[in-house]
């Protein structure tokens, strides 16, 4: 016997009877977060090259936020999941592919894009910059990686009625060449013993399309967090390479200095030595060490 509905309907009758465009459906987009670490040119030939943690942004070139700077995303189509709607974007607007990616976060408040009402559902991905030629899609002006810096300018907590309050804010700073995109975000976590609200707002911004600064700010804390307990960083890094450029990995996107020793016991199994040595004008020789996942989750 079938089951029937408060309207003595059936499955079958109800869903022959229903009507989708009774009911505004707001659009589903995507939007990637795509970190890289680059290295730099050292004019001083015994001092060791720099490497700068990045993020790519592309130029828009249709309304709205016409000529600023945008993550690569877009719309997500009927027969796509967000995931593979990630995938597909972030190629067609940068010729970037088979790169980690994980998903996110849902960024949905009612007023996020000037159109209609457009959910997004973010990634974050990191790749080895060597590896990667960008190309610009149709409806980007172009893309381009810029250097990318998250300082924390305040912090409070507080007891209140219900519980705790913590109160941090945080400057973004997007640069490539001539270019400086900033940003300043206010983050709030309330707890009590009914649960915790976390609220992300952006209190200025300049430059920066959307509530994008909003998504690259939870990337980033997201992954500053993520690096300390997990092998993800292993992502940015290439085929070989020595445990200073690790290091450096971890210092610049944990923004401050790691001693050498505390390091390499902690995320030293990250790697597993090989049998060549890298050769740098200046300095002695180093062992050059290769990838050893130890959770795996590269997409």
């Amino acid at each position: 016997m079938e089951l029937r509905d408060k309207n003595g309907l059936t499955e079958k009758e109800f869903l022959e009877s229903y009507r989708p465009g009774d009911y505004e459906r707001p659009s589903v987009a995507v939007d990637t977060v795509i970190f890289t670490a680059t290295q730099s040119d050292s004019k001083n030939y015994r001092r060791l090259p720099e490497k700068k943690l990045k993020i790519l942004l592309i130029k828009r070139g249709g309304h709205p936020y016409l000529g600023q700077w945008a993550l690569p995303g877009g719309f997500a189509e009927p027969h796509e999941s967000t995931e593979q709607a990630a995938k597909r974007e972030l190629f067609e607007e940068t010729g970037v592919n088979g790169i980690y990616l994980e998903q996110l976060y849902t960024f949905s408040e009612p007023d996020r894009d000037p159109r209609m009402r457009v959910m997004s559902c973010s990634y974050m991905a990191l790749a080895d910059s060597s590896k990667i030629m960008l190309n610009a899609g149709d409806d980007a002006q172009s893309a381009e990686w810029f250097n990318i810096s998250l300082e924390k300018t305040y912090e409070h907590s507080s007891e209140t009625d219900n519980g705790i309050e913590y109160i941090e804010e945080y400057e973004l700073v997007l640069e490539k060449d001539d270019i400086t995109l900033t940003a300043v975000l206010k983050h709030v976590v309330r707890k009590s013993c009914k649960g915790t609200e976390d609220i992300l707002n952006i209190i200025r911004c300049d430059g920066i399309a959307f509530d994008h600064a909003k998504i690259i700010t939870f990337a980033l804390i997201r992954l500053r967090g993520k690096i300390l307990y997990s092998d993800i960083a292993l992502n940015l890094m290439p085929d070989e390479f020595t445990l200073t450029e690790l290091q450096q990995v971890y210092e610049i996107i944990l923004d401050k200095q790691l001693l050498k020793a505390p390091f390499r016991r902690k995320f030293g199994v990250l790697a597993e030595e090989t049998d060549s040595v890298k050769k740098d004008a200046g300095h002695r020789p180093s062992r050059l060490f290769r990838k050893k996942w130890l959770t795996g989750n590269v997409l």
